[in-house]
């Protein structure tokens, strides 16, 4: 689902007016932010992350293991009794490979790996390029395990055809678009899942990554203007809101961050972290796309609708609420469907399980999903008022002198000497024209 974002320039007197007040406003409440979360990223940027990891409890922690690619030559259906990390039914079909590596110090080696079922089951060919654990021996030699399917040629692919048709479609906004996206990505894996794994305070670690990520990215893609640094307030409150209903939900509920096996492998690999930092920050980051959506359409909406001089500030915020009110509930949408395409494996659980579904969900393994999206659904929500709010108490704020101001505006431009509104700066009384 995708939403228009306008942002064409006010065409009247009046508005190019109103947009150069708001600017000096905004500029005065942001700039504090913007210096607590540069001030913020300076003192808690993670910097001994190794320190802070158990490297023996990783299967890469082995010495020596490498992770050579090769090609399936052969798949011979097997039993899965005695397979590790088959399922219980030892009926069911499992595989042994025959791979040819072509990578490392074995390269044209022909070498046996079994799979599981399930693998089988996926579909595996001969010709599918695989990935194998090679694990060296005291002998010298090497045992072999199958690892994954080698997946860098889709993969690459996709990407590709995502940045060309977003590029050819949205153009230069749109490789904007995807350069914010590198950024969030960068912030995300340098600062934001270090800090989490080195122990720092969840919340604060990743509100400063997020405002750091939505400060670059909102200006980046949609331009240094008086709508993007409206919807750049909307929608640090939203994240200030879904950082403390995570809070409140994390502890009201009584979250443990424990739900898999992966858990515990995480805990055991990150001492010093606790999992239920991952809960707050995965609720805090999983806010973040729907309310830079809302938001942006907001401010859009409200400078769009102050272009007419005759709208009053309540008429303003009352149409522009109208427009808000149909994109948060197509967008409430959007976050559900999100996250059931990203959990639909825990929604097969539920189906299968043979318990009451009242039961079922409130079991941490469902709780935690059902509360992220709540939570998002929520900041979302409020954070779309409160834009308008904005947006709408700017453009309508009356200024004494402003009427004087147009019409000495409106004067210069009817002489030879025109005038644009934004080079236009009014004189201390008593001053004289050059």
């Amino acid at each position: 689902m995708s939403h228009s974002h306008s942002h064409s320039e006010p065409t009247t007197i009046e508005g190019r007016l109103r947009q150069r007040r708001a600017s000096q406003i905004l500029i005065v409440v942001l700039v504090p932010l913007a210096i607590w979360t540069l001030v913020g990223m300076v003192l808690m940027w993670p910097t001994d992350l190794h320190s802070h990891i158990r490297q023996d409890t990783t299967q890469f922690s082995v010495e020596g293991l490498t992770m050579p690619h090769g090609t399936v030559v052969a798949v011979n259906e097997i039993t899965c009794a005695g397979l590790e990390g088959s399922s219980a039914d030892f009926e069911a079909p499992c595989a042994s490979l025959t791979v040819r590596l072509t990578q490392g110090e074995d390269a044209g080696k022909e070498v046996a790996v079994n799979v599981t079922s399930a693998i089988y089951k996926s579909g595996i060919d001969p010709g599918n390029q695989v990935v194998i654990y090679r694990v060296p021996t005291v002998d010298g030699q090497a045992t072999y395990q199958f690892a994954d399917f080698a997946r860098q040629v889709p993969m690459v692919v996709f990407f590709a055809l995502f940045i060309l048709i977003t590029v050819a479609v949205a153009r230069t906004r749109g490789l904007l678009s995807i350069l914010g996206l590198v950024w969030a990505a960068f912030i995300m894996v340098t600062f934001i899942f270090p800090g989490l794994l080195s122990g720092s305070n969840p919340i604060l670690i990743t509100l400063i990554g997020s405002s750091a990520i939505m400060f670059v990215a909102l200006y980046l893609t949609h331009g240094f203007n008086t709508r993007t640094t409206t919807a750049l307030l909307g929608t640090l409150f939203g994240l200030g809101l879904a950082a403390v209903l995570s809070y409140v939900a994390l502890n009201w509920a009584h979250l443990t961050g424990v739900s898999g096996e992966e858990d515990y492998a995480l805990e055991a690999a990150a001492p010093d972290m606790k999992l239920t930092a991952v809960v707050l920050s995965g609720m805090i980051i999983a806010a973040l796309g729907g309310l830079n959506d809302v938001t942006i359409t907001q401010a859009s909406a409200v400078w769009e609708l102050a272009d007419d001089p005759h709208r009053s500030g309540g008429q303003i915020f009352r149409q522009a609420m109208r427009i808000g009110r149909d994109h948060v509930a197509s967008t409430v949408y959007t976050v559900v469907f999100a996250t059931a395409g990203a959990s639909l494996s825990v929604l097969l659980l539920l189906a299968m399980y043979d318990r009451p579904l009242y039961d079922t969900i409130m079991t941490e393994q469902f709780a935690v999903e059902i509360l992220r999206t709540l939570v998002g659904g929520i900041g979302l929500a409020a954070a779309m008022p409160l834009t308008t709010a904005i947006g709408a108490m700017l453009v309508s704020r009356h200024v004494a002198g402003d009427e004087l101001e147009i019409d000495k505006v409106r004067t210069l431009n009817s002489s030879d000497d025109l005038v644009d509104v934004d080079d236009y700066h009014p004189r201390p009384e008593g001053s004289v024209r050059d």
